[in-house]
């Protein structure tokens, strides 16, 4: 009898291993096959047994299994210990159902700004960030998840370029060098919009992302006009047309009308900026004074002419300090591209404006492009934006082999690109608003160069991303961009000296103990 008991007793133990293996099974192949379910039940199987024969072998004069102080004990703890289980098991459901996050961090790193939850708040349409990268970087992911955690019309989705090259070509990814682009969309309109470039240096931005929710949810459209009639650039497909830049320009939320002053006389009231880009004959006189109007009133304007092009804008330019050389950039024999000509223009230094404050080193090239000259003038702001290479010079004759700086050129570095600003009075309107500001800037960007934003050259390099910018600049009307304060670790680091340091690991290692074991002898001494 105490044999059979002795075998009863250690039934608990095969049939608690056989589950916990039945389990292990489980969770590592994935699969609650016929393997772990047939360990599982086989352990409870011999655990019911335990349970059933523990009390019928056992001598009667002392008491049964069931009534001893230590099963009593040993039932109440594991009872216990199962209801912590299942309390925190329960727990851990709720808190995976309905996340909540605790940001204790002093500068609330985690947690998104009142701006950015505000928008999320009062945004309307559903969104969607697409990522175009294999790497999922945590700190980008877990941007990205707090919006999404504010709001169900917020989404994302990581794309890998090498894998869906099809999507990719669709939003005309880039992705030069170490740069991965990431766009925005509308999902009612699947209207697009490209956000920021992330690298290894440079995360997603919280600021990008809220703006440009703002931005594409936005029903007011600003309207951008191309003058025609003097042999412009050609707003649809075709040879030398600019039909991706007017399309990219929809995908910024703008709308893009030619403009025809000699038919209207006058700038249109609803014009954001007006783009002269190409033009090949001059302007007629009143042209000319419609377009100085349209400036005086606080208007803006974009002008890209080739060299060799008289468009008849001098008194214009005039009044902003500006003038166009008539001779041709060109570059030094070791900034030039490959399979490209010395006329072609290749910039990488930029003047510090918003246009141009994230292109850092980048390329940009311009072919056959007129230096910019410019008269400080006290009223104007004037900011170079591209600048060729030291090296380059302007060439008065173009067609003199070999090409070399000599009399008559100009050496450089040359500004081909000059953003302009001042503010101006407008003339009062027939009932002028009581909140209306008494002035307003008005804005000028140009180039001496139109070819960068045709059709074979629009998508190179960085540009598109110099037009796309330069019209987004010159935009008054746009939705102004919140400023979002990026979020700091305050370092609370102590920076110690050597002889500090040597001090503090004397008394940890050297001190502290020797007191230890004085106290110690005392305590035993009074002791003994």
């Amino acid at each position: 009898m105490k044999r059979r008991l002795n075998f009863v007793k250690f039934l608990i133990l095969p049939g608690a291993m056989l589950i916990i293996a039945g389990i292990s099974a489980g969770i590592v192949s994935g699969v609650w096959g016929a393997i772990p379910t047939g360990l599982i039940i086989a352990g409870i199987v011999a655990i019911g047994l335990w349970m059933l024969l523990i009390g019928r072998f056992e001598d009667p004069l002392e008491p049964s299994f069931w009534r001893r102080r230590a099963t009593q004990a040993s039932t109440n703890a594991l009872i216990s210990t199962i209801a912590v289980l299942v309390i925190l098991g329960l727990i851990n459901l709720l808190a995976v159902r309905s996340a909540q996050r605790i940001d204790l961090t002093e500068s609330r790193l985690f947690t998104l700004s009142p701006e950015s939850q505000q928008v999320l708040r009062e945004m309307q349409q559903g969104v969607k960030v697409w990522v175009f990268s294999g790497d999922r970087n945590p700190q980008d992911v877990d941007l990205l998840e707090n919006y999404q955690r504010r709001t169900p019309k917020f989404t994302f989705e990581y794309v890998d370029p090498q894998t869906n090259p099809g999507l990719a070509q669709t939003f005309g990814i880039k992705n030069a060098g170490d740069n991965r682009d990431v766009f925005i969309e509308l999902q009612s309109s699947k209207r697009r919009q490209f956000l920021q470039s992330i690298s290894s240096q440079a995360r997603l931005s919280e600021n990008r992302v809220t703006n440009g929710i703002l931005q594409i949810t936005s029903d007011r459209r600003s309207k951008a006009y191309f003058l025609q009639g003097h042999g412009e650039k050609a707003l649809t497909d075709g040879e030398g047309a600019i039909s991706n830049s007017v399309k990219a320009l929809e995908e910024k939320n703008f709308t893009s009308e030619p403009l025809n002053l000699a038919q209207l006389g006058k700038v249109p009231s609803d014009a954001s900026a007006v783009l002269v880009v190409g033009a090949t004959r001059a302007l007629a006189e009143g042209e000319v004074k419609a377009l100085q109007d349209y400036s005086n009133q606080g208007g803006n304007l974009l002008i890209a002419i080739d060299p060799n092009i008289k468009p008849g804008l001098d008194a214009l330019l005039g009044t902003w300090g500006v003038k166009l050389d008539d001779r041709i950039a060109i570059n030094a024999p070791d900034q030039r591209l490959t399979n490209a000509g010395p006329a072609v223009a290749v910039v990488t230094q930029y003047g510090a404006h918003p246009i141009t404050k994230d292109f850092g080193n980048g390329i940009s090239f311009y072919p056959i492009a007129r230096p910019i000259d410019i008269t400080q003038t006290p009223s104007i702001q004037a900011t170079p934006l591209l600048l060729t290479d030291p090296q380059s010079w302007a060439e008065s004759n173009i067609k003199q082999q070999p090409l070399k700086l000599d009399g008559g050129d100009r050496p450089g570095p040359l500004a081909i690109g000059v953003a302009l600003e001042r503010i101006v009075t407008p003339t009062a309107s027939p009932a002028p608003s009581p909140t209306a500001s008494p002035t307003k800037p008005a804005r000028m960007v140009i180039f001496g160069n139109s070819t960068f934003i045709v059709n074979g050259f629009f998508n190179q390099q960085l540009n598109g991303d110099v037009f796309l910018n330069s019209v987004a600049w010159l935009s008054q009307d746009q939705l102004q961009p919140l400023s979002i304060r990026s979020k700091e670790v305050k370092n609370r680091r102590i920076v110690l000296t050597t002889e500090q340091a040597m001090l503090i690991g004397f008394l940890a290692l050297g001190i502290v103990p020797l007191l230890g074991f004085v106290t110690a002898g005392v305590v035993w001494w009074q002791r003994r």
